[in-house]
């Protein structure tokens, strides 16, 4: 158990060096001026050449890239060139609002397609599964911004019952309540449609186990055969796709907050890319990758808790 948990951590820290090294050459080592990006075409030589000084553009790569780790462990990712303030700032200012949509996202997913799986594997090869498998598939093909947009226009614009876009504060909970129900909705839509086909089969698998027959034949009812018994046992595939797909909603905040002009990270990294902020959006870059990695650490920690037989192998 302690090998396992120790394996895990040394390649979880490994990955993230590694992913920090490839953002940081996407960033600083290809082709490109970033004084030259920041100040334009029209800049003079002393004014390149004094941001270039200020960014430590002038020191060796590999000198720019420790000290930028360095200083990262410690909190500080550098100044906003279009903000003026420490990006690190700018992050806590909205990190909640994505952490929030992500979470409501992950919420809503999580109970529609737990439900929708496990309700389709009880009526397998009946008119309940397949309609399950034919709405999983059009959730599935349906493009997030997209969606968002014809959730707009029915229920903001034709039947005006929660607002288009923008963010009321938390101030008003209600009022912001209403505000993420629609990105939610248009974020948590597809993740539900794969994590019900996920479920479904997988629930599927355990259902032609002997002890579910066994349960059903001393007498268990359909309802708590299916949630007792049958999906914690298939939760190891499901366990894996929710990783990744928590992952998946944190990234998809960037679109789904620009559609409804959401005040998080998603919409502050498009503004950085605007304006050519390159420190803002090489640590937003990192924080997105951070965040998918440290998802696929924590599911390989779940799964030692969730089935006692690989902590047996440990």
């Amino acid at each position: 158990m302690g090998y396992f948990i120790f394996r895990r951590t040394a390649g979880f820290v490994l990955t993230l060096l590694v992913v920090s090294a490839v953002v940081f050459a996407v960033m600083n080592v290809l082709p490109g001026d970033p004084a030259l990006t920041i100040l334009g075409l029209d800049a003079t030589d002393d004014a390149l050449a004094a941001l270039r000084e200020q960014l430590g553009l002038n020191e060796p790569v590999l000198s720019r890239y420790f000290l930028w780790i360095w200083n990262a462990m410690q909190g500080d990712l550098g100044v906003s060139h279009s903000f003026r303030v420490p990006v690190s700032t700018l992050i806590a200012e909205r990190l909640p609002m994505t952490v929030s949509l992500a979470v409501a996202g992950m919420i809503f997913t999580l109970i529609v397609a737990l439900t929708l799986g496990i309700g389709a594997a009880a009526r397998h090869r009946k008119v309940g599964d397949w309609g399950v498998m034919f709405l999983s598939q059009i959730g599935i093909a349906v493009p997030a911004f997209w969606l968002s947009m014809l959730l707009v226009l029915l229920f903001a614009v034709k039947l005006r019952w929660l607002p288009p876009g923008g963010f009321a504060g938390w101030s008003d909970p209600v009022a912001a309540m209403r505000s993420l129900i629609l990105p939610t909705i248009a974020l948590g839509v597809v993740q539900s449609a794969v994590l019900a086909r996920v479920t479904r089969s997988s629930a599927l698998e355990v259902m032609r186990q002997d002890f579910v027959r066994t349960a059903r034949a001393s007498g268990l009812s359909q309802r708590r055969v299916l949630w007792r018994h049958v999906l914690p046992n298939a939760l190891v595939p499901i366990v894996t796709i929710v990783g990744m797909q928590f992952a998946a909603l944190v990234t998809g905040t960037i679109v789904i907050e620009n559609v409804f002009y959401l005040p998080g990270l998603g919409r502050l990294i498009f503004q950085s890319i605007a304006n050519r902020d390159l420190p803002t959006v090489q640590a937003l870059v990192m924080l997105f990758a951070a965040i998918v990695v440290t998802a696929n650490f924590v599911v390989d920690l779940l799964y030692v808790v969730i089935d006692p037989r690989l902590k047996a192998r440990s």
